[in-house]
């Protein structure tokens, strides 16, 4: 991408029914490094993240704590949702609420166009519905029940029984746009990524499409249908829709068209809701579809995938009071192939905070600065005669540069972490070979030692550039100690080996201190 390239990027929002784990979190991370890779690179990015508060599952929630389903929405999203921003050190540019008046009467406006457009009729609809889902199930979706539910269907993601509902609503007819996403995910193989997901997709569609019904009469906590208030709209129709509310649409022009459409960052569990139903209600609009949906794997633990209800989940804030918000970033986008399932445990966790943040990254700072400030007196030297060794390095820095920002393109995160770690890895193996302790004994070695140090600070200066998106704090305090000129967030990503240093360093506490124990 060039210069003034939008670059749009969302996390679905979360239902509020309870407090964040690590699995919301991980999606997060992931939008945030992207959003952070953009604006570094010169984009025109917009990070947008927010919570889904409509719903019966919600209804259900709030009345079994004896409150209103909006108080319930806003206590959670002021003790646990926005708080999760600063405890993961987000850089989101919008938090959407869908109990929002900006949302609210767009989501109405959206539907009357679709209404008179003729892409909505009356039914009536049976069928099983998981309310943890809020979607009606396929017998394909359901498996039997063991334990308490022996005997009984229950969803396959929650485990808990599906309800037999039997309502008049309203119909979107989904089935029309069959073709036309069949054409969709042809022409533009990229739209749903990975590959595997991808498959899932068109299989799905292949099989024949259903009309979807897109309202509820049995209860009343949503967007009131606005030709039918006795109905209100379907939680999942009415969330979809944050991605162009957030952007203006229905009442600035402007910024929808310099937004949209977007990048959805998804957990594969709703990847049909973001691949399937989304694009045929755009097209049902005459809306432009999102650039592209990934739908990345599952957080396992023990196994299983990360669940509220079955008690396997893991607040962020356990991770971070120790580790830090760094290390948190770091793991879940180094240890994880972004699109794959992944499985969390705390001694993998501890290993490689140990061996790749503590040993790695952080020693290599401190050392190249310790050494600045006891042989330089804390100058930084100039290069004298360059050598194949100090070649190396610079060719890898360009390399680390161009390609890590390649892989950020294909979404692959964790191999642009890997590129960079070439970085980290070459210049650790530089020290170990050029010996500066060793040169600065001998004065007639002085202007190789200056050469070395010279080339050790341009490469940290090039590291604290590229990991920035991934480690904000840390490169925060490394750039500082390096001397750099403004803040490191705000230095040209796609020019980070150009970086030379500045005038003299200053001093640099542990990055990442060592932590004896893991946290369990």
């Amino acid at each position: 991408m060039s210069d003034g390239s939008s670059f749009f990027v969302t996390t679905p929002i979360f239902y509020v029914n309870d407090v964040p784990h690590i699995g919301h979190a991980y999606t997060e991370v992931a939008a945030d490094v992207l959003a952070r890779w953009h604006r570094q690179r010169g984009d025109d990015t917009w990070f947008l993240t927010g919570t889904d508060e409509h719903g019966q599952k919600i209804l259900r929630t709030a009345t079994a704590n004896g409150v209103t389903p909006q108080e319930w929405a806003d206590k959670l999203v002021e003790e646990a949702w926005k708080p999760l921003l600063e405890t993961i050190d987000l850089s989101n540019d919008d938090f959407i609420r869908t109990t929002e008046k900006r949302h609210e009467e767009n989501v109405q406006k959206f539907l009357q166009h679709l209404y008179d457009a003729g892409f909505i009729y009356t039914g009536e609809y049976e069928g099983y519905y998981c309310v943890g889902c809020e979607e009606y199930k396929q017998p394909g979706d359901l498996v039997d029940g063991t334990g308490e539910y022996a005997g009984q269907k229950v969803c396959a993601i929650h485990s808990k029984p599906v309800e037999l509902l039997h309502e008049k609503n309203y119909f979107f007819k989904m089935s029309a746009f069959a073709e036309q996403l069949l054409a969709l995910y042809e022409e533009r193989p990229d739209f749903v990524q990975p590959e595997s997901a991808r498959n899932e997709v068109m299989s799905f569609v292949r099989s024949g499409l259903d009309d979807l019904s897109i309202s509820r009469s049995s209860f009343d906590w949503g967007v009131k249908v606005p030709w039918d208030e006795s109905h209100v709209v379907y939680v999942w129709f009415d969330a979809l829709l944050n991605y162009v509310t957030a952007v203006g649409y229905g009442q600035d022009d402007e910024q929808f068209e310099r937004r949209w459409p977007a990048t959805h960052l998804v957990g594969k569990d709703i990847l049909r809701f973001h691949a399937v139903i989304w694009p045929a209600m755009l097209m049902a609009a005459g809306l432009p579809v999102p650039h592209r949906v990934f739908g990345h794997g599952w957080l396992l633990v023990g196994g299983e995938k990360m669940s509220k209800s079955k008690l396997t989940g893991i607040a962020p804030t356990q991770i971070t009071d120790t580790f830090g918000s760094d290390a948190f970033r770091y793991y879940f986008l180094r240890a994880i192939s972004f699109g794959q399932d992944g499985s969390f445990s705390w001694e993998d966790l501890h290993a490689r905070y140990t061996s790749e943040l503590a040993n790695g990254f952080g020693n290599l700072a401190s050392r190249v600065i310790a050494m600045v400030n006891r042989y330089c007196d804390g100058v930084i030297p100039a290069a004298a005669d360059m050598t194949d060794a100090d070649a190396v390095i610079h060719a890898i820095e360009r390399t680390a540069t161009a390609t890590a920002s390649i892989a950020i393109d294909r979404l692959a995160i964790h191999e642009a972490i890997a590129e960079v770690w070439t970085l980290v890895d070459g210049l650790n193996g530089y020290i170990t070979d050029q010996e500066p302790w060793a040169l600065a004994k001998d004065p007639e070695k002085r202007e190789r030692l200056e050469t070395v140090l010279y080339t050790a600070v341009r490469g940290l200066g090039t590291l604290a550039v590229l990991l920035s998106p991934v480690l904000p704090k840390a490169t925060a305090k490394l750039w500082t100690a390096l001397g750099g000129d403004g803040v490191v967030q705000e230095q040209r990503i796609d020019k980070a080996w150009e970086w030379t240093g500045a005038a003299s360093v200053g001093t640099l506490e542990a990055l990442f201190p060592r932590i004896e124990t893991s946290a369990e």
